[in-house]
């Protein structure tokens, strides 16, 4: 299910919300594009206030996310056709939960390395960012 709309009284990160643009709610996480055109990167913020870690959801919301994350995994690997789905929770700068999940090819920068802390980030340029995000959300309503 895809919506646009965050939830009522959800406070989402200061940092989170500056590096990242809104894709769409799919109901329990928001999905947002990280602003860094070097790899296709998205991350999925659960709607609950002063969460911190996957094991403070409750069951069911844990359940939900991961549902959720494979959902945005397996369109991510379809609009890409990527080599390998990177995944993860750091929250050592920001954290609020949120879920990382990277699409990579080899070759990509810092192949296999991983991607946190490489180079300079290379933002989106409006167009492409939105024509990629209407392409994500395509293929998870096809999903």
């Amino acid at each position: 299910m895809l919506t646009f709309n965050r939830h009522s009284g959800f406070e989402i990160d200061r940092k989170l919300e500056a590096d990242s643009h809104p894709i769409c709610w799919l109901g329990l996480c928001e999905l947002r594009l990280i602003d860094d055109r070097r790899w296709p990167w998205v991350v999925l913020v659960p709607q609950r206030n002063g969460v911190k870690e996957l094991h403070e959801l409750t069951p069911l919301d844990q359940t939900m996310m991961t549902f959720e994350t494979n959902e945005v995994a397996e369109a991510l690997c379809a609009v890409t056709d990527c080599d390998k789905i990177n995944r993860g929770t750091l929250g050592n700068i920001v954290s609020q939960l949120h879920y990382h999940i990277v699409a990579r090819n080899a070759g990509d920068p810092n192949w296999p390395g991983p991607i946190w802390g490489y180079g300079v980030r290379e933002p989106y340029r409006g167009e492409e960012r939105a024509a990629f995000c209407e392409r994500l959300k395509n293929q998870l309503a096809q999903n």
